[in-house]
């Protein structure tokens, strides 16, 4: 745990000492509530403070749950027991969840600023901490970058404490585990590990755990700022951890031998180790028949491979090898492009830098002027620059292809990556052919070998070739052969038995 700037000190035993110390390191914002009460306790009063932030905590709580039952003890509290110690009197009367007891400070602010209310004590060097937070958030919808025909609707919340609770209904095993730490000097941001004792690595529970004490800054707002401190390596487009805002997908992440991590205010949650391989599967290869679902992951492997190299090949091959195109397409080509002043390469990134420009556009601008955005882009800025003749109609059709098929990879930041490579790829083969898209793509493939993913081979099991694990990679057997996890991941590689292949003898 990262501790704030200020230096920790234990509670004074005077009421009024703590409470200025409070407003010393809280400042005197107008949300945070001081609430002083009398308590008559046998012919003794006792004073109490209440400190708490309004808004992050449920008030409805604090008055019903708290600050009622304090009221009612003077009533009702029997002088019995005054050989009780005060604390000891207002843990027992209040009907609220969790209450803890704290002699520092710090873990004192750290409780108000986590929408806990404190009570202070005169008399007594320690405070008590209850459980009252409560504050508006979103409630469960579907997600939205990841959406299935075909599944569970429910996706991750903001809220930290929802997503446990989201993955304790898809696993209800005592093994499921949680683990907290607390990242950011400024935001003390709440991140959680999850992972399934038995099924995950340890190694790689220790490396994750190692790299996340190691973080020292001062905020973690989203779950990229995590995913790029932790990842392996920093200079490489593909990403080396998965995010996802599925509970079915975190879920079988854990029971494939994956540790996820959770961060308090973002739906997204990061998933390692990951393979390159994971980034092409998608949650519905699972939950529809074996045939299709391969078949359409074939379709994603095609379409990752189309918008990569497309727009690189056509400018290759109408720029040194048109003896490959067949005479009618060439000579119509060659009409296409009698009119247009540029070589292909800078026809192909005037598109590229365009499309990119009014995807950019689209995600920024308010939902209600989309639609114009679209008018433009495809009439204005498509048919408009090929009757103009700044650009060719068949490079139209090669980069609205190639966009179309970006959209097909299931994970946002591998499509990202793709985008990326496309441009490199174009600029070798403008200046070297179908030579330079070789070589890019021999470059590529000896970056991916070199990749590591929290110690596991980023194109395992192709490279390490495991025989065990392919049964679903390129395609997915059915479900009765796929008997053992990814053996990378977990030493506990048996998922089930070996005899659930269904007897048609039986009919």
């Amino acid at each position: 745990m990262i501790s704030s700037q200020h230096q920790a000190a234990p509670l004074a035993a005077q009421l009024d000492t703590n409470i200025s110390r409070l407003q010393d390191q809280l400042g005197y914002s107008c949300d945070l509530v001081y609430r002083y009460l009398d308590i008559m306790l046998a012919q003794e009063t006792a004073r109490i403070a209440l400190v708490y932030i309004e808004g992050l905590v449920d008030s409805e709580i604090v008055h019903e749950n708290l600050i009622s039952p304090l009221l009612s003890e003077q009533e009702t509290r029997p002088a019995s027991e005054l050989y009780l110690s005060l604390a000891d009197l207002i843990d027992q009367s209040v009907s609220i969840g969790p209450m803890s007891r704290v002699n520092m400070d710090q873990e004192l602010i750290t409780g108000i600023l986590n929408g806990k209310t404190a009570i202070l004590l005169d008399g007594s060097d320690e405070a008590l901490l209850a459980g009252t937070s409560g504050w508006d958030k979103r409630s469960i919808e579907e997600p939205q970058t990841q959406t299935v025909v075909r599944g569970p609707k429910e996706g991750f919340t903001e809220d930290i404490r929802t997503n446990l609770s989201l993955l304790r209904r898809k696993i209800k095993s005592p093994d499921l585990r949680f683990e907290s730490f607390i990242l950011g000097r400024y935001t003390q941001t709440e991140v959680i590990v999850s992972y399934v004792i038995g099924l995950a690595n340890q190694n790689v529970l220790t490396e994750v755990k190692q790299r996340l004490n190691n973080i020292d800054t001062d905020s973690i707002l989203e779950s990229g700022y995590i995913e790029e401190l932790i990842e392996n390596t920093a200079y490489t487009p593909f990403p080396t951890l998965m995010n996802t805002e599925r509970p079915d997908a975190a879920a079988a992440g854990l029971l494939e031998g994956q540790i996820i991590i959770i961060i308090d205010g973002t739906p997204f949650v990061l998933l390692a180790p990951v393979t390159f391989f994971k980034f092409l599967q998608s949650s519905e290869d699972y939950y529809q028949r074996y045939d299709i679902a391969s078949f359409v992951r074939l379709i994603r492997y095609a379409s990752f491979l189309i918008s990569m190299l497309l727009p690189s090949l056509y400018i290759a091959i109408t720029t040194f090898h048109q003896e490959m195109l067949p005479t009618t397409l060439l000579v119509s080509l060659a009409a296409q492009r009698e009119g247009v002043p540029f070589p292909a390469l800078v026809e192909a990134f005037l598109m590229e830098i365009t499309f990119e420009v009014l995807r950019e556009a689209g995600i920024r601008m308010p939902r209600v002027v989309g639609p114009a955005i679209s008018i433009v882009g495809a009439l204005v800025l498509g048919q408009a620059a090929v009757q103009a003749g700044l650009v060719s109609a068949a490079m139209v059709i090669v980069v609205s292809f190639t966009a179309i098929s970006n959209f097909v990879t299931p994970a946002i930041n591998l499509a990202v990556a793709a985008r990326l490579i496309r441009f490199g790829l174009m600029v070798l083969a403008g200046t070297l052919g179908l030579f330079g898209i070789l070589v890019g793509c021999m470059a590529i493939l000896i970056h991916m070998a070199s990749l590591r993913s929290f110690g596991i081979p980023y194109l395992a099991p192709l490279a390490p070739y495991i025989k065990q694990s392919m049964k679903d990679i390129f395609v997915r057997l059915p479900r009765w052969m796929l008997q053992t996890r990814p053996v990378l991941l977990t030493k506990n590689v048996r998922r089930q038995r070996s005899s659930t292949k269904p007897d048609s003898s039986k009919d």
